[in-house]
């Protein structure tokens, strides 16, 4: 389960941002999550919740925005939207796709006190 592992990244990243902002409570934090990243939602909230206990983000509502995944079809030299590794093109049937987005998960927008 690499939920925790992610949490606990975005905890660290979290906690540094509100350091260097002299903010003492998060209450909100707005996630983006790609398509491709292969997270779990519900193993991600438990562990989040798990994680951000003695932090400032103890408490906090955590929001979960889903980026769909684009490739680049080498085939028809196209962008297009996918939903796994696996995907067709779905304008030609090509195989040959490179994906551009949606495998990372960012931090967005945290809300502080």
């Amino acid at each position: 389960m690499h939920e925790v592992s992610l949490c606990q990244s975005t905890i660290e990243i979290i906690e540094q941002q509100a350091k260097k902002n002299a903010v003492n409570r998060v209450t909100g934090v707005w996630l983006e999550i790609g398509a491709l990243s292969c997270v779990e939602e519900s193993a991600f909230r438990f562990s989040f919740d798990v994680v951000c206990r003695g932090t400032v983000a103890e408490g906090c509502q955590l929001h979960i925005i889903y980026q769909p995944a684009q490739a680049w079809c080498w085939d028809c030299s196209e962008i297009v939207e996918i939903d796994s590794h696996q995907s067709v093109c779905p304008c030609c049937q090509g195989l040959n796709l490179k994906v551009e987005s949606g495998d990372s998960l960012r931090i967005k927008e945290l809300e502080v006190e």
